[in-house]
């Protein structure tokens, strides 16, 4: 498939290089994005990404982007700080994308509202990762397979994951209920099943310990007061400001307070902090997905060899 593209730039259509011959005689795939079905040329060979989630499973799946986010947030990423940056997670640098001159485009989440904008410099997929977090993070990683024909390892790193889930949901049964909150400096928000942190509650299979819960994607504003009475067996803690490296309170002073600790979650050691970047940042990425169920699994682990201790 032969694309022209053209991109405006300070008022001046600048058109671009078409795609390398061989570009244009790969093979096309058909793979789901959040927009359905889209069909792309297979094994691109310049790739430019938006999405941290994206760049997370494609790291694990080994493929290298030449474009990347000015900031990579995640540790696991630094080594991809040699690839080009072509703008922020929420503003592509139009100049910069055209000068990389990507055979693919990949946006998701926060940079999803730019489609129609990155589309005008080639082919450009959809890869947002929804409240279905850990099958669309599935979906995605199959999708990514078959682009790169990489079919083999995604399905290995898919196989991976049943196995940790299966695993997970095994140690989470008669733990207990759970609450998801997230702090942002001194404020708290807390999330149930349907929202972006839900898997805590959809795919491992913890009970939620508040009912009817906004899904919206900031949560619903909380008070200690509320943590007290609805005295979760388990806290699972998103630390905003540490995700986006903002110079605020830490979570972990945020919820040392008194009514937080009078809580079965308190009391019992329950309270567990996620790795920010990998739950507020590349959620639905792999790694993150595999590295946040370890930390989940490991403190169940911990709790019930307390009780088989007691």
């Amino acid at each position: 498939m032969t694309f022209t593209k053209s991109l405006s730039v300070l008022g001046l259509a600048l058109p671009l290089a078409l795609a390398p011959l061989a570009q244009a005689f790969a093979a096309d795939v058909s793979v789901e994005t959040a927009r359905g079905e889209a069909t792309v040329a297979a094994k691109p060979k310049t790739v430019a990404v938006f999405d941290m989630a994206a760049m997370d499973t494609l790291d694990a799946l080994g493929v290298t982007p030449a474009g990347r986010p000015d900031k990579t947030y995640l540790k696991r990423l630094s080594h991809l700080q040699s690839a080009t940056p072509v703008g922020t997670l929420f503003e592509p640098d139009l100049e910069a994308l055209a000068g990389l001159n990507p055979d693919l485009i990949i946006v998701g989440g926060r940079s999803s509202t730019k489609y129609d904008e990155v589309a005008q410099v080639a082919p450009t997929i959809d890869m947002t990762i929804g409240t279905d977090i850990v099958n669309e993070s599935r979906a995605r990683l199959k999708a990514y397979g078959e682009i790169f024909g990489l079919q083999d390892k995604a399905k290995a790193l898919d196989a991976a994951l049943e196995t940790k889930l299966e695993k997970v949901q095994a140690d989470a049964k008669g733990q207990g209920d759970a609450l998801v909150v997230m702090t942002n400096g001194p404020k708290i928000s807390a999330f149930g099943p349907g929202s972006r942190f839900g898997w805590i509650h959809q795919a491992i299979g913890m009970a939620p310990a508040a009912k009817d819960l906004s899904v919206a994607p900031h949560g619903d504003a909380i008070s200690f007061e509320f943590i007290a009475e609805t005295n979760p067996e388990w806290i699972f803690v998103v630390d905003r400001g540490q995700a986006i490296g903002a110079d605020e309170q830490k979570a972990s002073d945020t919820l040392d307070n008194p009514l937080v600790a009078q809580t079965s979650a308190a009391k019992e050691g329950h309270i567990v902090y996620l790795n920010a970047s990998d739950a507020y940042i590349a959620g639905g990425g792999y790694q993150a997905m595999m590295e946040m169920l370890t930390e989940v699994d490991k403190a169940f682990e911990a709790s019930s060899v307390k009780t088989s201790a007691n």
